[in-house]
């Protein structure tokens, strides 16, 4: 064979071996081949094959309402653990389901006591009143429930994400509800462990409205939901987080049968 004749044959191999890579590339989800990817996971994939390959996992500890347990929380906690940790998210992460469902809850606060403590209540004194001064002492005990009831070690070296979205039962009073997250928060931060808030804004604004800047919630950052593609929650990372003092760290995009997130720090 001419030399002329053997580069020819190396040209064809080379464009044959491009074509199948080109082929490969095509056959594997835009996620595959994307770094600052994760994936959360909860109760709706229980029983099911859970996503691989992930940078990092957040994992839902309640099955779909506040005061209930996932029931694969440790099997979900194992496969986040193993998560390869590519981007400045922490490995694994948790969200709890939020609520205000007032005196028409299966349960619902008469004083400023849970769980033997009493609790300092920036409204004052809860009286078996809807209003915020319970609103108050319900999150914070729905907190207190999350962190040491559920099954969770260490629960103050995760990040907690407080899921606020309006499948969940809320008070048409936003002020009342506000002060329900705000309990929330700040039994979190009595054991260290650090907050942010999960929504999209329209959900939030029904829910919540506006965060004064006194509030415990307006420094915590935002993981927005909202898009239906990478490029999407990319874009949302530049979006308004949802309280005035916060920043968009993630966003979340929907993909076949698995939730993904974007890391924007």
């Amino acid at each position: 064979m001419s030399s002329t004749d053997a580069l020819r044959s190396r040209l064809r191999g080379l464009l044959a071996l491009g074509a199948t890579v080109m082929l490969l590339l095509q056959a594997l989800p835009a996620e595959a081949a994307t770094t600052g990817v994760g994936n959360d996971v909860s109760w709706p994939q229980c029983g099911k094959a859970l996503p691989t390959g992930q940078a990092f996992g957040i994992v839902g500890v309640n099955n779909g309402l506040a005061n209930n347990t996932n029931p694969c929380l440790v099997t979900e906690l194992v496969w986040a653990a193993k998560s390869s940790d590519t981007t400045g998210q922490p490995r694994a992460a948790l969200y709890v389901n939020t609520a205000n469902p007032g005196t028409a809850g299966s349960w619902w606060p008469s004083s400023n006591t849970y769980a033997g403590t009493t609790v300092p209540n920036p409204y004052g004194t809860c009286g078996n009143s809807a209003g915020a001064a319970c609103s108050y002492i319900y999150g914070w005990a729905k907190a207190y429930d999350d962190a040491n009831t559920r099954g969770i070690s260490s629960p103050s070296t995760y990040t907690w994400w407080l899921d606020v979205e309006t499948g969940n039962s809320w008070s048409t009073d936003t002020a009342a509800n506000r002060a329900d997250l705000e309990g929330m928060a700040a039994y979190f931060a009595s054991i260290k462990a650090v907050t942010g808030i999960y929504s999209t804004t329209s959900q939030w604004t029904q829910i919540v409205g506006t965060v004064p800047s006194g509030s415990r919630l307006y420094q915590l950052n935002s993981w927005l939901a909202g898009a239906r593609t990478l490029t999407g929650a990319k874009h949302n990372c530049s979006s308004a987080p949802l309280t005035g003092g916060g920043h968009v760290t993630l966003t979340q995009y929907v993909s076949g049968s698995f939730d993904y997130d974007y890391s924007c720090s």
